[in-house]
């Protein structure tokens, strides 16, 4: 009898776990050129201070652009998405490791920060072929 009570009646299957064109790739490119802004802030000045304050806004905006990518990878994109193109996990664990410690987070090189907006970019144009054949 429990078992007839607290088995659902109806079943909805939805592809996200929030409203079509929440995500948004858009949003990590953004946080990773303002990381690659402080960056070129910080080379461009003497002040220490100064220095040091882009250095502490280069490293939370990193963390953003994990935060952003991780949405994405692990709530917009599922497994037909991951057949389809195969090497999409390893393009988001390459492009999150390039935001923390071993990349933007744990340098002021704006070498890298090119590097994670590439990784974005090539992220970026296979979230919007999924989004054109949905």
């Amino acid at each position: 009898m429990l078992n007839r009570l607290f088995t659902p009646r109806h079943v909805a299957y939805a592809h996200c776990d929030l409203p079509c064109g929440v995500y948004d790739p858009s949003q990590a490119r953004l946080e990773a050129e303002s990381v690659k802004a402080c960056m070129q802030k910080y080379h461009g000045s003497e002040d220490p201070d100064f220095k040091a304050r882009a250095v502490a806004i280069k490293e939370t905006r990193s963390t953003m652009v994990k935060e952003h990518l991780w949405v994405l990878w692990t709530d917009y994109f599922k497994a037909p998405h991951f057949e389809k193109y195969p090497h999409l996990n390893d393009l988001f664990n390459q492009a999150t490791k390039l935001a923390g410690a071993g990349g933007t987070k744990g340098t002021v090189d704006v070498v890298v920060a090119d590097q994670l907006l590439a990784k974005i970019d090539e992220i970026a144009a296979i979230f919007w072929e999924t989004k054109a054949a949905a």
